[in-house]
């Protein structure tokens, strides 16, 4: 009894999902969220330190940007440049939230996304690795790569 009852608990805690979505499903349109997470202006000149900054997304780790000044631009996602051709800028954006909503077990980070995450340090449980703000600027700097 008493090894059904830990088993049990140990359901509940891999289960528990105390956290609720940051970005509501009503919010997303097919492959878009449409409208910016915040109100204030986003600035595509902090967007592209979100990009490049180990301590921010870090984007370069796996991909690149041509004419990008920073000393290592990763191969394992796709190539950048010309991105702002491809992608609208609500596109953009879901992608940055949450790529795992485009391509379920892509190896892309949700950088806005708080629930449904595991193995996270207890330091970090209930925070996104992007604010909302750092998302928009990010889309900013995205959006102008063309």
């Amino acid at each position: 009894m008493k090894c059904a009852a830990i088993v049990f608990g140990l359901f509940l805690s891999a289960c528990n999902n105390a956290e609720p979505p940051l970005i509501a499903d009503i919010q997303i349109d097919e492959d878009s969220i449409l409208a910016p997470l915040t109100d204030t202006e986003a600035d595509p000149v902090r967007g592209k330190l979100v990009f490049s900054e180990r301590d921010q997304a870090h984007c370069v780790l796996c991909h690149v940007v041509t004419g990008l000044d920073v000393p290592f631009q990763g191969n394992v996602g796709p190539d950048l440049s010309l991105v702002s051709t491809r992608l609208s800028p609500a596109q953009l954006r879901l992608r940055v939230v949450d790529y795992q909503i485009v391509s379920p077990g892509a190896l892309m980070p949700s950088y806005y996304r708080i629930h449904d995450l595991y193995q996270v340090q207890d330091d970090y449980i209930g925070q996104s690795i992007l604010t909302a703000q750092q998302v928009e600027d990010l889309v900013a700097y995205l959006s102008e790569l063309d």
